[in-house]
């Protein structure tokens, strides 16, 4: 189980038409580029996906699709998280996990609970999810953090928690939970231009955006940190850093949907309250993107 979510994630976007309804006809592109380039998982449903705009109805479309397009070619994991522990367990009891091999779950957002409170939250999710957990700590987004100490507790107890996905850009706690956890509990950087040097520490990859649009460079420099080559990795990481930074200057996913289309995979448009990367970024990602691959 630990193996298979080693090496690069990819937080898929999710494409829209003009009209704001779901492009699958991009989507299909975007998990062809992925999974023909490389990468190692998807993460479907996940914050990049935007998530929290899609009805019921569109995020069980979106799953089916994604899971009878990839067609086992590669694990997948599905976003499923909240700040209302019983909508998320009605949730899990009510959706089928065919072809779904993991889900990640979000801090518990807005609430701003106590930890005792984010231990119960996930411990409850664990007892019912019919698929391992991948916790998942964002406090930039969430206003909450998972602590080095409930990641701790929650990693011993329960067997069905495999891993966290850390994007606390914290090196004091990811380095606590990376010297303290079990053996086989995964610590998945979220953050892609602090891949590299959390990989150095014992991070063993990523759930990444930018893999969105070079997934075949970032899993190679994922790969060759895996592989102890942190020199050779060192080279894709600074040839990419710039991109990566930029990607994130108007928020995500509105970088990836502009780079994305720049590379002709997907038009660019998000849902509200999401806008579109203003005109300078879109710019400054044109350029960096065409000076990247030399076109």
């Amino acid at each position: 189980m630990k193996k298979k979510f080693q090496g690069t994630g990819v937080a898929l976007v999710t494409p829209f038409h003009k009209y704001s309804t779901v492009d699958f006809a991009s989507l299909e592109k975007i998990v062809e580029h992925t999974v023909g380039n490389g990468v190692d998982y998807l993460v479907v449903l996940g914050t990049t996906a935007e998530s929290p705009t899609l009805s019921k109805d569109e995020k069980r479309a979106v799953v089916d699709f994604v899971v009878e397009t990839v067609n086992k070619r590669v694990p997948i994991v599905q976003g499923i998280g909240g700040n209302n522990t019983q909508e998320i367990v009605d949730t899990i009891k009510s959706s089928s996990f065919e072809g779904i091999d993991a889900i990640l779950s979000v801090c518990p957002y807005y609430n701003k609970p106590q930890q005792k409170g984010i231990y119960y939250h996930f411990k409850t999710i664990a007892s019912v999810s019919p698929v391992p957990v991948i916790l998942y700590n964002v406090p930039g987004r969430c206003g909450a953090n998972i602590s080095a100490d409930t990641t701790l507790q929650l990693a011993k107890e329960l067997n069905n928690i495999i891993g966290i996905k850390e994007a606390s850009g914290n090196f004091d706690q990811i380095m606590r939970i990376l010297k303290d956890k079990p053996k086989d509990f995964l610590v998945i950087s979220g953050d892609d231009a602090l891949t590299l040097p959390l990989m150095s520490l014992g991070v063993e990859g990523v759930i990444s955006v930018v893999a969105n649009a070079f997934p075949s460079q970032f899993s190679k420099m994922v790969n060759l940190c895996l592989d102890g080559n942190f020199a050779e990795a060192a080279k894709i990481h600074f040839g990419l850093l710039e991109i990566i930074n930029t990607l994130f200057e108007d928020g995500s996913p509105a970088g990836i949907k502009a780079a994305l289309q720049i590379l002709d995979l997907n038009q660019n448009n998000l849902r509200l309250p999401l806008v579109k990367a203003n005109k300078s970024v879109y710019l400054q990602l044109t350029n960096l993107i065409t000076n990247y691959l030399h076109i």
